[in-house]
């Protein structure tokens, strides 16, 4: 049974809010004062909060209540507090909702809609707890893992790191595939800082920037005068990252003849450097990356089926920063350094933008940010961003219930995301779902 405690010096409403919860299945306390409420709280567990605003004959400024507020805020952060009262000032409320009170209902308030707030604010509590309990989870099956400084707090990324982890021990080529900037390097690190090879050498190739002409050579090394300019015998990427790991980031770049030597070398183990005829061997993990479509350039002729076998033992599909929104916040916070604090506006545009450049624009963003920003606080306006933000917001007449309908379920009932696909608050989700008579899911 779920405890709620009634803070108000009235004994009619205490009496009246308590035969209403009663008769819901819920247990209520009721405090006269904020002392019998820290008396209360000190006792028993409570789930929730009803609290006045004043406390005294003629007192009709809230401050009590404001007091009040701000030292349960402090002393139980995660206690959904409904504030009611007939005396009080709008902007106190409004100060005090952005502060972290779940709502404000006013007297004398509406039956339906106060159960409705109740029973809202502590099936967000439920989530809140269960979310903590998934990351305390986590936090333990990563534990003793070197996670290389990723950032993430979506299901999505933490599925992929868990079988990245899965994965590390092995020694079978691995292909990391994803669009540009989502972080693929990162998950490669992961992949070798776990392996038994995480003390050997990890030596990583961009393929994209190389010249074609120069790839066989910067893989496989060259002998003093094999092409123009090779006044040196060169060491391959290759024989670097023997006993390691080499990471080819854009191997769809690799031309057609240095694909014939890779597949070589994961076949047998044994390369020639150019312009060499001694057969070398060579032990490497092979990790690769890609933001194409592999098979299409197969289709193409522009890829050999052979090698996309060999270097697609195992593929870790890594999803652009749109797809796990969970993680935009916690990568902002953490590329911020603490430097700043994001304004409310600035979060908003953060979860609206679509990030066509991934983690690595979101990174960019925020530098910037830090540079332009004159405050202590980064406003919307410091993140270069389109306002994507004033496009989403809908007017509060203009959300049908087909619109709610659909964004509850593409946002699998989670209320804070369907909200913010629609543009609005969670508070004012609820109050159209109350209106529309859609349950919670």
């Amino acid at each position: 049974m779920l405890n709620i405690l009634v803070i108000d010096d009235s004994s009619s409403i205490c009496q009246a809010l308590q035969t209403l919860f009663s008769l819901q299945g819920y247990q209520v306390c009721c405090a006269k004062t904020p002392e019998q409420a820290w008396q209360v709280l000190g006792e028993q567990p409570i789930d929730l909060i009803l609290q006045d605003m004043n406390f005294s004959v003629g007192e009709m400024q809230g401050d009590q209540g404001k007091a009040l507020f701000y030292q349960l805020r402090q002393q139980y952060p995660g206690l959904p507090i409904v504030l009611m009262t007939a005396w009080t000032q709008l902007d106190m409320v409004v100060e005090l909702v952005k502060a972290g009170a779940t709502d404000y209902i006013a007297k004398p308030w509406d039956d339906q809609r106060l159960l409705l707030t109740v029973a809202n604010a502590l099936k967000l509590k439920q989530l809140s707890e269960q979310q903590a309990r998934r990351d305390e989870e986590r936090q333990a099956a990563f534990a003793g893992k070197d996670l290389c400084g990723l950032v993430f707090a979506s299901n999505k990324m933490q599925q992929l790191v868990q079988m990245t982890l899965q994965l590390a021990p092995a020694n079978a080529a691995v292909l990391i595939t994803g669009p540009n900037g989502a972080g693929k390097e990162g998950i490669a690190n992961v992949l070798h800082a776990n392996s038994p090879r995480k003390d050997k050498p990890f030596v990583k190739v961009n393929m994209g920037a190389l010249p074609a002409d120069l790839m066989e050579a910067e893989l496989f090394g060259a002998e003093a005068g094999a092409y123009s300019g090779a006044n040196k015998t060169r060491i391959g990427r290759f024989e670097a990252a023997d006993g390691g790991s080499l990471f080819l980031d854009e191997i769809g770049n690799l031309s057609l003849s240095g694909q014939a030597k890779l597949l070589r070398v994961l076949q047998t183990g044994e390369y020639e450097r150019l312009g060499s005829s001694v057969t070398r061997r060579v032990d490497v993990r092979l990790i690769s990356a890609t933001n194409t479509d592999l098979t299409t350039a197969i289709a193409q002729g522009e890829f050999r089926q052979d090698l996309y076998y060999r270097v697609n033992v195992v593929q870790l599909a890594l999803p652009a920063l749109a797809e796990r929104p969970d993680d935009i916040l916690p990568l902002a916070r953490y590329f911020l350094g603490g430097e700043k604090n994001l304004s409310h506006d600035a979060e908003q545009l953060l979860l609206s933008y679509h990030w066509p450049g991934n983690v690595r624009e979101l990174q960019n963003a925020c530098q910037r940010a830090l540079l332009l920003s004159t405050n202590s606080t980064i406003n919307s306006a410091d993140l270069g961003l389109p306002d994507t933000l004033s496009a989403g917001k809908r007017a509060l007449d203009d959300i049908d219930r087909s619109a709610i309908d659909q964004a509850l379920l593409q946002a699998g009932g989670v209320i804070s995301r369907a909200a913010k696909q629609l543009g609005i608050s969670r508070q004012a989700l609820y109050r159209r779902m109350e209106f529309y008579g859609i349950e919670t899911p």
